[in-house]
């Protein structure tokens, strides 16, 4: 007799011996002792996890007769009568298996449904196992929806795949499905010592382990990986056979790959990468070894009774354990694993392998180089003062001096120019307050405004001048001393210098608040109306962003400063007319009086086509009484794409019935157009709306009396 492998020689034989499966074993044995059977059953799982067997088990208990011949259905099949017997050897007549992969149309689907309406020849049911049923096609699925759903009493179908999700939701909803696991890799392993003590086929306990974590799961690639690791080592399984037969890393050279790391020598991590290349070992599989390495080191750290205790590196795992700390384990982890995927990116898998240990040579946490210490530039380097504060709220968290020297700031009225350059308190150089200080006084700073605010609304008035901003820090910042920061230079610059607001406040720390004057500074007098004449009088319009913008923290307002810019421009309105004069001329061979924009804006147009008729100019009009050509000039390629150019001429010929009209587009720069008039008009409309505010008696007499001006941007002209 010829040999047979031992995923056939093994095969399970009834539920008792099926592996790795207990959760479908126990589904289908309650429902056989209960006698609750489905019609129809669908097993899907990876490939070697025992779809196949199920059915053909199932198949046994449904039809089994027992070694009397008067048994009925059962979850414990016998092995011994007949039908148990044909079902094992493949020649049990009312057991069809079909593979949907060679026989996917509906001819044979047709065909296997019209043999299903007969009796069973010799068993209670005749059972249909269609196996990667996926395969088939959508004609052959629908063809066998209906027996599906109603199959004859005697008639049993058990479907198998591996990719469910190609099956119609309208069969998933017809049958009983199962989801097989995957094979654990301590379940392989005992199943392999139990077929190998029966083949009698001597073994090294952690060869078979390595065979199970090659089998991915799969119990018949485990089977198949033990049959061509017997046949490499004449008859055993010894580790080293089965490391040379499936190409796997020697553990000692990941083993030195951590000592050296731990040890911060480079030189030994590269030595050791190059006697891997000399031996043609696959750096993939490497990276993926000394992931699955690190993370025993992070259970032997965390969970000790995790780590298997037949490892043979397990000393080493142990030893390991004590070298790194739980940070460095999990950083380490996760750099091998990036590099394994970003080794298909690298110049040649040497040089990803070598970069992944570099990388965790590198960012090892608090120390960096090969040797463990700091380059030597660093530590020429002098050393760097921290950057000076940066204004917040009430207080900012930092380590670092407020500098005294203000920036540059736009030129003001002389009055409100002489008011701001009153001389400032310079602040000493003085630590800043650490995080929970800066927290607490920017609370105490904003418990106080809350405080002002509720007497303003409540009719109180503060007696006393505001406090400077650098009063709630001081206030705040508790007894224990702060760390000493470097002092700030001596001359800052302007980018770090404070911002206007915050540097007025601090400039003029006793000046009342604005509640408690009577009558507005002679400053505020004479800075309105300039300011209100500044923006009706300008020519140039900015929209430059401010010089410094405050971002919140969880922790702390930490404003972030922007290269200080020039004092920007009053803001204006664009001209209405154009910088040359426009000239419409009528057409009168299609009776038009020329007026492009109007017409433009007055076509049924919609999306794209409309933007297109707005936003170009026209350029010249040809007409010959017959036919009409319209040259446009077009701001923008995208607005001629989609065919909106045939709409608007389309839109052209609606106008102009009596006229043949074609459309000409050029790309260039256009001024006179739809949309400009519209936005001209905007504008005019804006001007007239501020026009009749400025004009407004009751708005003059506030300007005049209490030297009011109107907020620039805050009058918006009535809807057209």
């Amino acid at each position: 007799m010829s040999y047979q492998v031992l995923a056939r020689k093994y095969r399970p034989r009834n539920f008792e011996t099926l592996v790795g499966q207990e959760h479908v074993v126990r589904a289908l044995t309650h429902a056989l002792r209960t006698g609750r059977l489905h019609h129809a059953y669908l097993f899907t799982g990876t490939r070697g996890v025992g779809k196949t067997t199920l059915s053909r088990i199932l198949a046994k208990s449904l039809n089994c007769t027992g070694p009397d011949g008067q048994g009925g259905i059962t979850a414990e099949p016998c092995g011994q009568c007949e039908a148990c017997r044909a079902i094992d050897a493949g020649r049990f007549v009312d057991y069809i298996e079909m593979d949907a992969a060679s026989n996917r149309g509906v001819d044979e689907m047709a065909q296997l449904l019209e043999q299903a309406v007969y009796a069973p020849s010799n068993a209670r049911f005749k059972v249909y196992m269609i196996d990667e049923v996926h395969m088939l096609t959508n004609h052959a699925f629908n063809a066998m929806l209906k027996t599906l759903e109603e199959p004859p009493e005697h008639v049993k179908f058990i479907l198998a795949t591996t990719d469910p999700q190609k099956i119609p939701v309208t069969v998933l909803s017809r049958c009983l499905q199962f989801n097989l696991k995957q094979m654990p890799p301590g379940h392989i392993v005992g199943h392999l010592e139990n077929i190998l003590g029966q083949e009698g086929v001597s073994y090294d306990q952690p060869a078979l382990r390595l065979l199970a974590q090659g089998a991915h799961g799969s119990m018949r690639d485990a089977l198949s990986l033990t049959d061509q690791a017997i046949a490499y080592a004449a008859g055993q399984v010894t580790l080293d056979a089965v490391q040379g037969m499936l190409g796997a890393l020697d553990q000692s050279y990941l083993v030195r790959l951590l000592d050296a790391l731990a040890k911060q020598d480079g030189a030994d991590l590269l030595a050791v990468a190059d006697e891997m290349a000399s031996r043609s070992l696959s750096y993939n599989g490497a990276l993926q070894d000394l992931a699955t390495l690190i993370h025993r080191i992070a259970l032997a750290q965390s969970v000790p009774a995790a780590v298997p205790e037949d490892l043979p590196e397990l000393v080493d795992i142990q030893r390991l354990a004590t070298l790194f700390d739980p940070q460095e384990v999990q950083l380490f982890y996760q750099i091998a694993v990036h590099g394994r995927n970003e080794i298909g990116l690298a110049p040649d898998e040497y040089a990803g392998f070598t970069m992944t240990l570099l990388r965790m040579l590198a960012f090892r946490p608090g120390q960096g180089g090969a040797e463990g210490v700091a380059p030597a530039a660093a530590q020429a380097a002098p050393a760097r003062p921290a950057p000076p504060a940066r204004p917040a709220a009430a207080a900012v968290a930092s380590h670092a001096t407020v500098p005294t020297r203000p920036p540059a700031m736009p030129e003001a009225p002389p009055a409100a120019a002489a008011a701001a350059a009153a001389p400032a308190p310079q602040p000493a150089a003085a630590p800043a307050p650490a995080m929970s200080s800066a927290r607490a006084a920017i609370n105490a700073a904003l418990e106080a405004a809350r405080a002002a605010s509720r007497n303003i609304a409540g009719g109180k008035r503060p007696s006393g001048p505001a406090p400077a901003p650098d009063s709630a820090p001081a206030a705040a910042a508790p007894a224990a001393p702060a760390p000493q920061a470097p002092p700030a230079p001596s001359a800052p610059s302007a980018m770090h210098a404070p911002a206007p607001q915050v540097q007025a406040a601090a400039a003029q720390p006793s000046s009342p608040p604005p509640w408690d004057q009577g009558q507005p500074s002679a400053a505020m007098r004479q800075a309105a109306p300039q300011a209100a004449a500044q923006y009706e009088d300008a020519d140039t319009m900015t929209d430059e962003p401010p010089s410094w913008v405050t971002e919140f923290s969880d922790d702390s307002a930490v404003a972030v400063e922007a290269q200080p810019v020039a004092a920007p421009a009053a803001p204006v309105r664009a001209p209405a007319k154009a910088p040359y004069p426009y000239v419409i001329t009528p057409v009168a061979a299609i009776d038009w009086d020329g007026n492009w924009p109007a017409l433009a804006g007055s076509l049924p147009l919609r999306g794209v086509a409309q933007q297109l008729a707005l936003q170009t100019e026209l350029v010249e009009c040809m007409a010959d009484g017959k036919s009409a050509t319209f040259r446009l000039r077009v701001p923008v390629d995208t607005l001629r794409a989609s065919g909106n150019s045939e709409k608007l001429c389309a839109a052209l010929q609606e106008r102009f019935p009596q006229i043949r009209v074609n459309v000409d587009t050029e790309i260039a720069p256009v001024w006179y157009t739809a949309s400009a008039e519209q936005k001209a008009e905007r504008e005019r409309r804006q001007r007239e709306a501020e026009a009749t505010v400025d004009a407004d008696p009751d708005v003059m007499a506030l300007v005049s009396k209490f030297n009011a001006f109107v907020v620039p941007g805050s009058v918006r002209p009535k809807a057209a």
